[in-house]
């Protein structure tokens, strides 16, 4: 049973992953031409592109893909319950679940991609190779606030290192 429950956790999870990476990069503007992007697009369209047809985006939000992203993180949730035993249980709970498991998310999401990002910057500091122009798409809008109070010093930027820390402190607030 616990076999089942891994495999099936991680797949839901793969899914609300891809939903809200898509998600993520839409919101930063990001470049769609890229091998990554591209991918992640191929790997969504599925769901997308039949709820655009009938949910039209809000002002520069895609609301197809936010509903994507919730239907994914209340499959997932509902799936964790059933296979628990617990049947959906109080609303309420479900959706304090789900919320927590998509806030967590998105903070795993930022960490690993600061890593990355901060690694590249030493392999290939001009960000031409696949997904290097991407990580930095995503990555500098939280990482400009934290430069301007402050600044690199030298050749030395923190900013990955203070943003990581705030963001591994909310992942301890989180459990």
């Amino acid at each position: 049973m616990e076999a089942i429950r891994f495999i099936v956790d991680t797949l839901l999870w793969l899914l609300m992953l891809a939903f809200l990476l898509r998600l993520l990069l839409q919101l930063v503007r990001a470049d769609f031409r890229d091998p990554m992007a591209d991918a992640i697009v191929r790997l969504t369209n599925w769901m997308i592109l039949p709820l655009r047809r009938v949910l039209p985006p809000v002002a520069k939000v895609d609301t197809a893909t936010v509903v994507a992203v919730l239907a994914s993180a209340a499959a997932r949730t509902a799936a964790q319950f059933a296979l628990l035993g617990l049947g959906i249980g109080a609303p309420l709970l479900f959706l304090r679940i789900m919320a927590i498991g998509l806030v967590d998310l998105v903070l795993r999401v930022y960490l690993f991609a600061l890593l990355l990002y901060w690694l590249t910057s030493f392999t290939s500091p001009g960000g031409y190779g696949p997904g290097v122009r991407l990580l930095g798409q995503l990555c500098e809008p939280i990482l400009k606030p934290v430069r301007r109070i402050i600044p690199p010093i030298g050749a030395i930027d923190l900013s990955v290192l203070w943003v990581s820390i705030g963001i591994g402190a909310l992942l301890i607030l989180l459990r």
